[in-house]
C-alpha cells in the first residue's frame, strides 16, 4: 500500500491488466488515490507499479459471496469511501444458445451483472451521503445489439446497461453520475482470447480472425485502450453525463 494524503479516492475492478489497467494509472495521473481490484495480486501488482500515486492492492473474486463488500471494507479502512467507482471486471464465453451451458449461462451474470450491482449497492450510499459521486461501468456494445454466439455475455451486458440507467435515474438530482462506456473489440488479452477461440472453432488464421473482428468497426479497426480510458474520463468529469451508454466503436454501431 501507498500512503495516501488528500487525495480523492478511487476504486477500479479488473484493474490488472487491459482496459481496468490503462483507468487506473489515468486516474492515479489525474491525482486519485487508486484501489485496484482483481483476481491476480501479481497483475495488480504490475499496475501498481505504473501508477505515479498511492495505490492499494485488493485481490479478489468478485463472484465469491461478500467479496464486493471485503474490498470496498478495506478501502474504507485503510482510506476512506471511493467518489470514484469503476466497474470493469468482466469476461465473455462463446457458444450458440442450445451449446450455451448452465454453467456459463450463470457465470456471465454473476461476473458482469451481479458483481457489478453489488458494487453500487455498496458504494453508493456514501456517494449520496457526500452529494457527489462517478460511477462508470465499462460494458459493451453488445449492450446494445445481438451478435451470434455470445448470447450470455450479451444478456448479461443488456442487464448491466439497465442497471445503469435505472441507477442514474435513483440518483440524478444528488451529484452522483451513472454512465456505462460500451466499447466494440478492444486491442486487449480478452480480444485476444476471443481470436484464439475463432481459430478453433472454424480453423481460420489468427490473421484472419483479426481481421474480421476488425471489419465490426466501422473505422476497420481494433479500439485502443487509450480511447476506451478517455472515455471513461469523461464520464468521470463531466456531472452533465449521467444514464449513459457511451459506444467506442469506431463507428460500428451508431446509436
Amino acid at each position: 500500500m501507498s500512503e495516501r494524503e488528500d487525495q480523492p479516492v478511487a476504486l477500479v475492478t479488473g484493474a490488472g491488466r487491459g482496459i481496468g489497467a490503462g483507468v487506473a494509472v489515468a486516474l492515479s495521473r489525474a491525482g486519485y488515490a487508486v484501489g485496484l481490484s482483481a483476481r491476480s495480486a501479481d497483475q495488480l501488482e504490475e499496475t501498481a507499479r505504473q501508477c505515479p500515486g498511492p495505490t492499494l492492492v485488493l485481490p479478489a473474486d468478485l463472484v465469491g459471496a461478500g467479496a464486493v463488500e471485503q474490498v470496498v471494507d478495506r478501502l474504507e479502512q485503510e482510506w476512506a469511501a471511493p467518489e470514484v467507482v469503476i466497474a470493469n471486471a468482466g469476461a465473455g464465453v462463446s457458444a450458440s444458445v442450445e451449446k450455451t451451458t448452465d454453467e456459463q449461462w450463470q457465470l456471465m451474470l454473476d461476473l458482469n451483472l451481479t458483481a457489478p450491482f453489488r458494487l453500487l449497492r455498496r458504494t453508493i450510499p456514501a456517494m449520496r451521503q457526500a452529494g457527489h459521486g462517478r460511477i462508470v461501468v465499462v460494458a459493451s456494445v453488445a449492450a446494445k445489439h445481438g451478435e451470434p454466439y455470445i448470447s450470455a455475455y450479451t444478456a448479461s451486458k443488456h442487464g448491466v446497461l439497465g442497471l445503469v440507467r435505472s441507477a442514474a435515474a435513483e440518483l440524478a438530482r444528488t451529484g452522483v453520475t451513472v454512465n456505462a462506456v460500451c466499447p466494440g473489440y478492444v486491442d486487449t488479452p480478452m480480444t485476444d482470447a476471443t481470436v484464439r477461440g475463432i481459430v478453433e472453432k472454424t480453423g481460420r488464421s489468427p490473421e484472419q480472425a483479426r481481421a474480421a473482428l476488425e471489419a465490426k468497426q466501422g473505422i476497420n479497426r481494433l479500439i485502443t485502450v487509450e480511447e476506451v480510458v478517455e472515455a471513461v474520463l469523461a464520464c468521470v468529469r463531466n456531472g452533465g453525463i449521467t444514464g449513459q451508454g457511451i459506444n467506442v466503436d469506431g463507428g460500428g454501431l451508431q446509436s
